[in-house]
């Protein structure tokens, strides 16, 4: 594994403890200073995941509506930090490229340079070098024009971290040194603590157990303090491994018991992935196949969960119940070959008993192989199909092919958003069991339409509805079907408030589409998401902000397209976020066609 995971919080010198006492005088209610500022100030102190996302939220919230670029900024920065702490890359590039917009927009060289090396750490988590390497090269030259200690020496730790990954543990080591100095001089703790421990797993990775040992035990004493328990779980990780290298189980299993008790407690979900792994692998090596067995269904159970894989439950048991199998053959194998020793003066009729005895046993051994084989085959077509609900048919084909999907670029392509009017509000006073039936209930039906019309969803987040046409197969008439999914989605969603049985709550929706150019891929190693990119997109979501409950709100670029076969009502020109002033229409109904 990598370092940089560790590192996020050095740019903003997080410290939980100081986090914890700020939110103590915020939920008093009793400060000094404005709300704003204190916002800030915890979420620039906190290290906390969950504690991140909810003040940065507010922060993001309050610094929206006078358009505060400095807040804004530092709202999703450390917004971003919190998604890639819980391992959701995709929403923490998503934050961490609108924070350096926003710090773009503000003028704010340090802020710049911090985004920067915070997008490059999210590429390195994602194996993605070249543009990690682009961004770590951007970042510290902006760093170094701004004589900012701190962010500096994080900068270089991180491309340390880079080189360690790449296999050059001397360069790793020397980034990582240079940084330890900086810090050290000006007394930063924090980063002090990374440094310390990252240079231990550089150690430990060269053989040198001694010092690797020595550093991470001082990096964990000074996180402890500091209650950063992410990093701490990595470290005792490594801990272990320098322990079972010295053959000292009991000191190994310590530790990595304490790494998966810090990951669960914190919901780390990287690491308990990884400490059941360890886990398994030390009660493997002392000859506990039943533990063993336990903490890999885990390790299995955590790990495809990331996937949204259905079946892992079965597929864990098929393959743990195969292995444990096989080791169990193995022991018998050699108690029955020390048996064949002690009664290697016993008769010949006996010796021939035992060989016949022994090869029913690797014939049935090889029938079961067979059967576990079959079932092996049949759990692995089941995720092909798994893959195929994910990704588009010929994007599916491509990643099993090559292991990776190349970007596309496409020229006409219908982008639709769909929005819940009033959904945050209602969200509060639902409980999570009727909030998950509600948009449940609206978005089976909004697959079964899109689908039905020929087009691609792409994604949901939250309460927001995000499909497209004219990908991944080109389609001319990819605008006029767009426009009947919409009307048969608005229709949906006025019968089902109108028509209520069951009594649930509905909402009313709000639709926006827009037609150009896009790139469409795939992001992620281990939680695939087909997605695309490019002003379209953007101006897509703001044609559904600026439309009305009940009704499909279209850019100047499609109503050009659907205009001879739709009647739209101009709208004029409507400011529209970040995009200034733009023509609108709202699609109102088919025109009928003269049959002759």
């Amino acid at each position: 594994m990598g370092l940089f995971c560790l590192l996020q919080s050095l740019l903003t010198a997080q410290n939980q403890t100081v986090s914890d006492s700020l939110i103590q005088v915020y939920e008093s209610g009793s400060y000094e200073q404005s709300e704003i500022d204190l916002l800030k100030q915890i979420i620039k102190e906190g290290a906390n995941p969950e504690t991140l996302l909810i003040y940065s939220d507010l922060l993001i919230e309050k610094a929206a509506p006078d358009s505060l670029f400095g807040y804004l900024h530092s709202g999703y920065l450390q917004k971003g930090n919190a998604h890639q702490y819980m391992g959701d890359n995709v929403l923490a590039l998503d934050a961490f490229f609108k924070s350096l917009s926003y710090a773009k927009r503000g003028k704010d060289e340090l802020g710049i340079g911090a985004v920067l090396i915070s997008i490059a750490g999210v590429y390195t988590s994602m194996d993605n070098r070249d543009n990690a390497m682009k961004f770590f090269r951007e970042g510290i030259n902006v760093l170094r024009k701004t004589k900012d200690s701190v962010k500096l020496g994080t900068a270089l730790l991180n491309a340390g971290d880079e080189y360690f990954n790449a296999g050059k543990l001397d360069s790793a080591l020397t980034f990582t040194h240079e940084s330890t100095i900086i810090f050290q001089n000006i007394d930063f703790k924090v980063g002090e603590a990374y440094s310390l421990g990252n240079t231990g797993m550089i150690f430990a990775e060269m053989g040198n157990d001694v010092l690797a040992e020595q550093q991470i035990a001082k990096s964990i004493s000074m996180l402890e303090d500091l209650k950063d328990y992410y990093p701490i779980s990595v470290y005792l990780t490594y801990m272990s491994n320098i322990y079972l290298k010295k053959n000292d189980w009991e000191s190994a299993l310590n530790y990595a018991n304490q790494s998966l008790e810090l990951a669960e407690k914190y919901q780390l979900r990287e690491q308990i992935i990884d400490a059941n792994l360890l886990l398994a692998e030390l009660y493997e090596k002392n000859g506990n196949f039943e533990l063993s067995n336990a903490y890999l269904k885990k390790h299995y159970a955590h790990r495809d969960s990331l996937l949204n894989i259905e079946a892992v439950e079965e597929i864990a048991n098929l393959r743990t119940d195969y292995e444990v199998s096989q080791k169990q053959i193995e022991v018998d194998l050699l108690d029955q070959q020390k048996k064949n020793q002690q009664l290697i003066s016993l008769a010949t009729g006996i010796g021939l008993l035992l060989i016949l005895a022994l090869a029913i046993g690797l014939y049935r051994r090889n029938k079961f192989v067979n059967r576990a084989k079959l079932l092996i085959e049949k759990e692995k077509d089941r995720s092909d199909q798994l893959l195929l609900n994910i990704l588009p048919e010929d994007t599916a084909t491509e990643l099993k092919d090559k292991g990776k999907v190349e970007a596309k670029r496409f020229e006409s392509v219908s982008v639709m958003f769909t929005d819940f009017k009033g959904f945050t509000a209602y969200s509060d006073k639902l409980s999570p069991e009727e909030l998950v039936d509600s948009i449940d209930f609206y978005y089976s039906k909004f697959d079964e339409i899109v689908e039905k019309h020929g087009l691609e969803k792409i994604k949901t987040v939250g309460d927001a509805y995000m499909c497209a046409g004219g990908l991944p197969d080109p389609n001319p008439e990819n605008a006029h079907k767009m426009i009947e999914a919409a009307f048969e989605i608005a229709e949906f969603v006025k019968e089902s408030k109108k028509n209520d049985p069951d009594d649930m709550t509905r909402f009313d929706i709000r639709i926006g589409i827009n037609t150009g150019p896009v790139v469409a891929g795939v992001v992620g190693k281990k939680k695939f998401a087909y997605d695309i990119w490019g002003d379209t997109v953007n101006i897509s979501s703001r044609m559904e902000s600026n439309s009305e409950p009940g009704k499909i709100n279209i850019s100047d670029n499609t109503y050009q397209i659907i205009k001879d076969r739709y009647e739209c009502s101009f709208r004029g020109e409507i400011e529209a976020k970040n995009k200034g002033m733009m023509k609108m229409y709202f699609v109102e109904r088919a025109i009928e066609q003269e049959t002759t």
